[in-house]
């Protein structure tokens, strides 16, 4: 079992602990109200009201027991800082903090944070690559360069097997999936595209859109 350090309870950390706690990680949840605290207890295993920047508070928790902690800190960008420092002075093996701006990423980068998530520039990201076209259904962006794409199956598709429209070999790009109806299933090549059919494909950003022409 996965667990779980979340320090601030905010809309995001409390979305997070409730998520993760779905998932039946053991999930400790902090922040420094006591209303918030409240608010999370029926949905994980424990939580405590404390500061996160108080150094002797952070030991008292033993974060380096924890497989993962998560700085999801509003406000002012001080604590996420100090807190994320002294995750990693007190031995946190994975820290995860969150950004607003990328001179934050920078500076919890330079703090010791293994990860830094910016949530706002992410979904700008989603919300714009998703909106460009209408055969865009959603995406998911795994590094600068490579993405999976929900796109509509083009028309020219229709009727076409898999080795007929080849797009591994025209455009670089593979089709990980498709969705018929209520169905998933993994593509043969000599799976027929049908109206209607949703395929996921994975790439390199530039060469999926050439495909899709988006």
């Amino acid at each position: 079992m996965t667990t779980v350090l979340i320090l601030g309870l905010g809309e995001f950390g409390s979305n997070i602990a409730k998520r993760m706690s779905e998932f039946k990680c053991e999930v400790m949840a902090v922040d420094i109200k006591e209303e918030r605290v409240d608010d999370i207890l029926p949905f994980v295993g424990s939580a405590r009201i404390g500061d996160s920047t108080n150094e002797e508070f952070l030991r008292s928790l033993g974060v380096n027991s924890y497989d993962v902690c998560i700085v999801a800190l509003g406000g002012l960008f001080q604590s996420s800082l100090e807190t994320t420092n002294l995750l990693k002075e007190l031995g946190a093996p994975f820290v995860v903090s969150r950004a607003t701006n990328d001179v934050q990423m920078k500076f919890l980068k330079m703090s010791g944070a293994d990860e830094v998530v910016y949530p706002e520039k992410q979904t700008a990201i989603r919300l714009a690559t998703k909106y460009v076209s209408e055969s865009i259904l959603d995406f998911i962006q795994l590094d600068n360069n490579y993405s999976i794409y929900e796109m509509k199956a083009p028309k020219e598709w229709f009727g076409k097997t898999l080795a007929q429209i080849d797009i591994r070999k025209k455009y670089r790009i593979n089709m990980l999936t498709v969705k018929r109806g209520n169905e998933v299933f993994i593509p043969a090549h000599d799976t027929v595209i049908q109206a209607d059919d949703v395929a996921f494909i994975i790439g390199e950003v530039q060469d999926i859109r050439k495909c899709f022409k988006v």
